[in-house]
């Protein structure tokens, strides 16, 4: 063979090969856009949103996007929106209304009134509506030491939990870093929060673990839900940092977070509660439930 039938050769066989490669690869990508497309979801993880990062849109717009999703519940919803939940047959996974705010709650006995008042309110709400789980704050530190503050979340959380266990309602206790977006938050660490669930020795009361805040403020997210799952309730989601989209731009690889949570036998729900950056939020919100769907 010539120089020059070698050398027409070779062109034409990798000619061949890259005309295989990429059409190779173009059924490759089409095939993930089908996968990312079908909401046929595994099953395995019950999906909630939560509803103040999509403020920009409707309650009924973001049940009837959830709803598409595959989504089963929405958090952090009153009464005034349940109407609307129920209308998409979704739940409210994790109820608000009763609190006064992130700052003052029962880590301070100055609040304990007005908050007995409004949680004495809402929980027999909460269980008429069949839902289950009611959240509640530590409020902010104000100098107090782990112990005060220990000893006046009982105080104040020892009656409500008495009547929510009466409603077969779960009082949730977020865990919220103090670091960047929440300063002087008490309840900042998995392990006072799992204090004070030893403390007050009831089913009904439990954390939520944000696994944005608790990276921020301790890291160790894995370990930490696989050594305490038993005092936590619920999860949301959140990138790290920014509290941004759950994908490839952050530095928390939620699969093996969630394959976590299944393998410890979590049976609640895990909410989405980013912020989403991209145009399309619901695509966005689409995309972290399947990235989340182990």
């Amino acid at each position: 063979m010539t120089n020059t039938n070698r050398r027409s050769a070779i062109k034409s066989l990798l000619a061949g090969s890259a005309a295989i490669g990429a059409s190779g690869m173009l059924s490759s990508f089409k095939a993930e856009e089908k996968e990312q497309m079908n909401d046929k979801l595994k099953g395995n993880i019950n999906h909630a949103v939560c509803r103040w990062c999509y403020g920009d849109i409707s309650v009924e717009q973001l049940c009837a996007a959830a709803k598409d999703i595959g989504i089963k519940g929405i958090d952090l919803v009153g009464p005034a929106d349940w109407p609307t939940l129920k209308k998409y047959g979704l739940t409210s996974s994790m109820c608000n209304g009763a609190e006064i705010n992130l700052t003052d709650g029962f880590g301070d006995t100055q609040y304990h009134a007005q908050l007995h008042k409004q949680y004495t309110d809402m929980i027999p709400k909460v269980a008429k509506e069949g839902y289950k789980n009611l959240i509640c704050f530590s409020g902010s530190r104000r100098g107090k030491t782990d112990e005060e503050g220990w000893k006046n979340c009982v105080e104040g959380l020892k009656p409500m939990v008495k009547l929510a266990e009466q409603h077969n309602v779960v009082l949730v206790m977020e865990l919220l870093n103090s670091k960047i977006d929440h300063k002087d938050y008490q309840c900042d660490h998995t392990a006072w929060g799992v204090e004070l669930c030893k403390r007050l020795g009831s089913e009904n009361f439990k954390l939520l673990y944000d696994i944005y805040h608790m990276q921020i403020d301790e890291g160790d997210v894995i370990r930490n839900i696989r050594e305490h799952h038993q005092y936590i309730a619920h999860y949301h989601t959140g990138g790290v940092p920014g509290r941004n989209e759950i994908d490839e731009s952050q530095e928390l690889f939620y699969p093996a977070i969630m394959r976590a949570v299944l393998e410890v036998g979590h049976k609640g729900y895990v909410a989405q509660e980013f912020i989403p950056k991209q145009k399309d939020k619901i695509a966005s919100l689409r995309k972290a439930v399947h990235i989340c769907d182990v």
